[in-house]
Formats: C-alpha cells, structure tokens, sequence
C-alpha cells in the first residue's frame, strides 16, 4: 500500500465569514497532490492531506487574499494562536471605540439639520472640515476589515455583508464631502452631509463582530485543552535506574513508572504492580478501574492509587488521546459551516443595488430634468445610502443577542449565534448516561437490614469500616452515613480484597462488606437477601452485603442515581416533537434500566470512545438534525460532530470548550429550553429579515426617485440616512421582545 503522509495542519488568518472559508477551501483543493483540505472558521486553521507541498498550499492561501503558516509543534501553536485571537479582539474593541467616539461630534453637528433649522455659518466653516478628517479616519482605521474583506469576495467572485457596508459607507463619505466643500455641484436643498452616519455604523457593526468573535472562538479551546492533558514528561526506568524525561523522548518499548496521583505518559501495558487508574477522561464513567499485570493503560489518564511499571506501546500521534484530539479537529472542520443568511443574501442583493443605482444614474442622465449630472448623482448616491446594510446586518445578529441573553438567565450559554439558529432546527437528541442523564457520582439509594436490625445502624458500621478506604464506593457508604448524621467508630485491622470487599473490627465486631461471591467464600448465607439484590441489580443498582460476626446483617445497594429532572426534560423533549435516544459506554443492562426510568426508547450501549462520533454521523445520514449531550473528555467528538453540542456544566473543561451550548446548571432541562429559546429567536430573524426587505423594496425606489414624475420630490441623501436609521430602529425593536419571551 502506499504511504499516507500525515495531514498538514495550517493557521490561516483574515477569515471572518463563511465566504472567506469557500474561498480558502477552493484555493487549497486547487493546488497539485491535495486530497481533502477542510478549512475550520473557528479556530481559523485548516487540515489538508495529501502529497502536497506546505510552500505551495502557503502561496496558494497567499493568492486567495489570506495569509497562512504551518503548525509544526501543537503546544506552541496553540498557545501562540490563542495570543493573537486576544490581540484580534482587542483590535476590534479599539476600532469600535474610536468610531463610536468620532460619532458623538458628527452626531452633534447633524442635530439642527435634523429638526429643520439651519447650521450657524461657523459650525458650517469649521464643523465639516473636521468631520471629513475623522470620518476618513473612521473608514481607514475602524473600517479597513470591510474594505479588504470587499476586496477578496471581489477576488473570489461574489459578495458578501463587507461589500455592502463598503460601498455605502464610502458613498456617504464621497457624497458628504462633495456637498460640504462643493454644494453647488447639487440641486438646491440637497447638499447636506451626513457625517453621523459612517460612524454609526461601523462601530455598531465592529463592535458586534468583536463580541462575536470572543463568543466563536472559544470553540478552539477544546484542542487546548485536550493537549493540556497530557503529561510534559515521562519516568522511564532503565539499566535499575528511574530519569524524567520529555514526553517526545518516550519510544515504543520504554520501560516507565506511574507513581500515585500521576498522570500516564503514553498508551501501554502493566508488567509490574497494581493500581486504580481514574479512566473518566477516556470512558466518562466515574468508577477508578483495577489495574494489574497484563492490563492496557491509557495516556493521559490519572492514576489514583500505589505504583506501577508499564511497558509503552503507542507513543506521539498515536494514542489514544492524541486520536481524540485530531478526531476534535477534524469534526470540528467537517462541520457544515452555517452561513450567515445575510450574507447569502447580501450575495444578490449587492449586485441588484449596484444594478439599481447605475440604472437611476443613466435615466436621470438622459431623461431628467436640468441639471441632469446634478440629479443624477443625488439618486445613485441616495440609492447607495438608503440600501446601506444596517438594517439587513443587524436583523440576524440583534435576534440572536436577545436570544443569547434570554437563554443566559437560564443558566444556558449559548457560545455562537450559528449554534443559537441551529438548536431550534434539530430533530433528535443523543444524551450521554453518565454525568448527563445520571448525577455521575456513585450514592447509596438503599439500606436493608436483616428482620430484628436497624439500618442507621448498619450503615454506621459499613462506613466506619470503610473510612480509611479511597474506593468511591467506599466514598459514597461514607457520604450517606453522614448526611444522616451518624457518629463513626474507629476501624482497625482493615483489609481489602481486590474485586471482592473488605475487612476489620469496629467497635469490637469483625465486620465484612463485599459481594455476594465475598461472603460465599466465608460461609456467610446471604439467601435472606437474594431477592433484594436481583431487584436491586435489574434496576442498575450495585448490591453490596455486609456481616457482622460472621452473621449476616443487611445489603446496601449503591448506584449512579438518575438527575430528579431528568424525566421531565426528556418528556419536555418528546413535547416539542424531538426523538431521544441513549449513547452509552456503559453495559446494555445498567444502560436499558436506567433509561426505563426516565422515558427512553432508544439505547446504544457497549460504544467505545472513538465510536461515539461515528454514531452521530450514522444518525445525521439518515436526515436526522442531530443534537448530542455529554459531559466527558469521551464526548468531545461526539459534540463537535453533532449538529449542535450541549455539554453539561458540570462536565470536563474539553467536554464544554468542545460543546456550542453549555448547561451551567447541570440540568438536563436547559436542553429543551434551548431549543425552545432558538425557535423563538428564529422566528424574530425571519421578521427582522421580512421588515429589513419590505424597507428596501419600498425604499429603494423611492430613492430612485420613483415619485419625482408625480410629486416633482427627489429623495434627499440626508432623509435616506434618517430613513436607513429608523429601518435599523425597527429591527432593534423588534428583537428587544424577546426579553420578555418563556421558554
């Protein structure tokens, strides 16, 4: 077979919106030995496999307008990447500032104008020379991104949001400072500037993006995250001796050490000692696993107790983790981009607007009245103006703001306007079991006492006996026995047997808490309770008996518990007409009991980590709009190939930085109340749209001058921008309701 070379990661930047990843995307597919190159808008980098060479990708992505570098070492990368998204931010806070700075002068200076009165001949002498040097400052500084982002959709052969904010900003400009300094080139009573309305906008519209921007990028921290876990060095044990040792250094074959609370190094297997080991970040199941000789490890995962030797079996980019974090990757970039709708319709709208304006330019020239050239720059100017995109750019992101908002006093953060417009459109939703539909912690949900025995009094002695012990199900015997308040004895001669129970006196009594086999081996009957712990075991709940003096004296049964709310979400779920279904790593029995208790049909069990994300792409393939929740490292995946990704609050760090929506409070009720928030939000987008075109279509003419054959009126420049202000008025308005609005 030939060789696969690994794919080339590049950081790509100037992308802003889903036109700049086509184009990007085109220009990488074009260049010789390409295979697939998927371009990714939110941590603005790209994957590209094939035999191509990185200087040809980089002078292609130079080609297309953008700028591009490899990533050759992920750690600095990240950490490299992450600074420049900050000074980006930053950037754009400071544009907005200035713009919105200059404004309150230009604002001030269109006032008397406004209300009908006329500017004293001083402010006329002095206030528009000023106003023209900042206002051309605001275009330069505050809106340069628009003008360059004009220029690559140009380059690339359509139009986008900046084409429009560009043309009609520097129409507003041309024509502003044409009428201050030469108002005899128009008809009398149309040369009044209008200098409010550059500054206005753009930092309206910058500011938007920089929030935006903080919002959608901390979608990329989930890769940083994942690469945070693993360990910066290794403890390889060589020729006797033990020496730290970068983890790039570590070879298939090494011989390391784990020592307790450690993470592990690298994928391997155990050939000395034995240990606990937390695999949470792997399997999302709570319970530490029992780890002896023979037994896999996995990098990254924390050993909790004693030390042990392993063998290293896969190192670098081959582990396991290292195959969760290029699975981020590579959903992440996969991921359909959602376009802004504006912007797809921006794709028609701006050639029509051109069309129009040079169309009123041309029959004015040959049909109107004299002075024609005069006429005839006053209707393309106040077609331009009038068609500026405020209304049309603000319709989408101020729903989504209002949205965002609402969903926030719900304990919902919702990370990115797309994921806010997409969760309303979803039909199915995937929930992980453990930390999502269950509590994710092991506690006591019975006490049985043998007829003649007290249960507080049970549980007294399993949690005295159990005190010294870091099993977590020793720390959940414990935890219940003090919420009830009881007083625990001291234990001594404590013993535990690995997979069976443990041992010791309390209080002058030999008392033995394991399994059933545990208590066999010591002559205990246990039939007096056989029933009970059937029950208890169909019902996912793990039996745990306990014998006193050689006696048998009562069961404690020990389970994951189902969140109280859970059954009401799902309900609430199967309420709005969404189907739910259960992606468990658990076993099929724990999985099917569990979900008979809170309403769910659907279940797939027994799924390893790396399958999780495979199941979401099978269920999207049959048309579903697939949501999935989670709260685990092995989650990651799933929730960057769904699409929409809800992580629970309470869940890893990567599991949320990988998510779109994260549910601060645990619950499983934010879903359905996200959902119902993003169909609220897009019925507002679709209104705002409708109003933002049922203004152009009236308006647009109307500048043209449509009315003058009839009223002898033409449009003034100045009554375009009022007009372009109040249709954005409109829009905020509208949106505002939402604040008001119950899931």
């Amino acid at each position: 077979m030939p060789h696969t070379p690994p794919p080339i990661h590049l950081a790509i930047d100037g992308m802003r919106c889903a036109g700049c990843v086509s184009s990007v995307e085109k220009a990488l597919n074009g260049v010789t030995g390409v295979e697939a190159a998927m371009v990714n808008l939110a941590d603005r980098s790209a994957i590209v496999r094939g035999h191509a060479n990185v200087a040809d990708l980089i002078a292609a992505v130079a080609a297309a307008g953008y700028h591009a570098s490899e990533i050759p070492d992920e750690d600095a990368a990240e950490q490299a990447h992450a600074a420049a998204e900050t000074a980006r931010y930053r950037v754009l806070l400071y544009k907005s500032g200035f713009a919105l700075l200059v404004a309150l002068p230009a604002l001030a200076y269109g006032f008397p104008a406004m209300l009908g009165g006329t500017m004293p001949h001083w402010t006329m002498q002095w206030g528009s020379p000023l106003l023209a040097g900042l206002t051309l400052a605001v275009l330069l500084f505050s809106g340069s991104q628009f003008y360059s982002g004009a220029w690559n959709a140009l380059r690339g052969g359509h139009a986008t949001m900046d084409t429009l904010v560009a043309l009609g900003m520097s129409a507003a400009w041309g024509y502003s400072t044409l009428a201050a300094f030469a108002p005899r080139l128009f008809p009398p009573g149309t040369a009044e500037p209008f200098w409010d309305t550059i500054p206005v906008v753009i930092g309206l519209v910058v500011l938007g993006q920089a929030l935006e921007m903080r919002a959608r990028g901390r979608a990329s921290q989930a890769v940083r995250r994942l690469i945070g876990l693993r360990p910066k060095t290794a403890r390889v044990v060589c020729d006797g001796q033990e020496r730290d040792v970068p983890l790039a250094a570590v070879r298939v074959g090494d011989v390391l050490r784990v020592r307790p609370g450690e993470k592990i190094a690298v994928d391997g297997v155990v050939i000395e000692g034995h240990s606990r080991v937390d695999e949470s970040m792997l399997t999302g199941e709570p319970m530490p696993v029992e780890k002896t000789r023979g037994d896999p490890v996995t990098g990254g995962t924390l050993n909790t107790s004693g030390s042990f030797v392993y063998r290293a079996q896969r190192v670098g980019k081959d582990t396991a983790l290292a195959h969760i974090i290029e699975a981020v990757r590579q959903a992440q970039a996969a991921k359909p981009p959602i376009g802004r709708l504006a912007d797809r319709i921006a794709g028609v709208f701006v050639p029509a607007v051109l069309v129009i304006a040079a169309i009123s330019f041309t029959v004015w020239m040959v049909l109107g009245p004299e002075p024609r050239l005069n006429h005839a720059m006053v209707a393309a100017v106040s077609v331009l103006v009038i068609a500026c995109p405020c209304a049309l750019g603000l319709a989408t992101p101020m729903a989504v703001m209002m949205g965002v908002g609402k969903a926030a006093e719900h304990n919902i953060l919702i990370r990115s306007g797309e994921a806010l417009q997409r969760a309303g459109q979803i039909t199915l939703v995937v929930l992980d079991k453990t930390g999502t539909v269950t509590r994710g912690k092991p506690a006591v949900t019975t006490v049985i006492a043998v007829p003649g025995g007290r249960e507080d009094e049970l549980l007294r002695f399993a949690a005295s006996l159990e005190n010294g012990s870091e099993h977590p199900l020793a720390h959940a015997i414990v935890a219940a026995a003090l919420e009830r308040a009881l007083t625990l004895a001291p234990a001594e001669d404590f013993q535990a047997v690995a997979g069976h129970g443990v041992h010791g006196h309390v209080a002058g009594h030999h008392v033995r808490l394991g399994n059933h086999r545990f208590m066999a081996e010591h002559g205990i009957d246990c039939a007096a309770l056989h029933t009970q712990a059937k029950q208890l075991a169909a019902q996912a709940v793990t039996p745990i008996f306990m014998a006193v003096d050689g006696r048998l004296a009562g069961l404690i049964g020990v389970a994951d518990p189902v969140k109280p709310d859970s059954a009401a979400a799902i309900a609430r779920l199967h309420a709005l007409g969404i189907k739910v279904v259960m992606l468990t790593g658990d076993n099929a029995a724990t999985a099917h009991a569990v979900a008979a208790q809170v309403g769910i049909q659907a279940v797939y069990a027994d799924v390893m980590p790396h399958d999780k994300d495979k199941k979401i792409a099978e269920l999207a393939a049959r048309g579903e709009i697939v949501g999935m929740v989670g709260d685990g490292i092995n989650d990651a995946p799933a929730l960057a190939r769904a699409d929409v990704g809800f992580a629970i609050g309470s869940g890893t760090d990567v599991a949320i930085e990988s998510a779109d929506v994260v549910l601060t409070s645990g619950s499983l009720l934010g879903v359905p109340h996200a959902i119902a928030i993003s169909r609220a939000t897009l019925r507002n987008i679709r209104q705002n749209l409708f109003g933002a075109f049922f203004y152009n279509t009236l308006a647009i003419p109307i500048a043209a001058g449509a009315l003058f054959p009839v009223t002898g009126w033409l449009l003034n420049p100045m009554i375009a921008g009022a007009a372009m202000a109040l249709s954005s008025l409109t829009v905020v308005g509208n949106a505002s309701r939402l604040r008001w609005f119950m899931p």
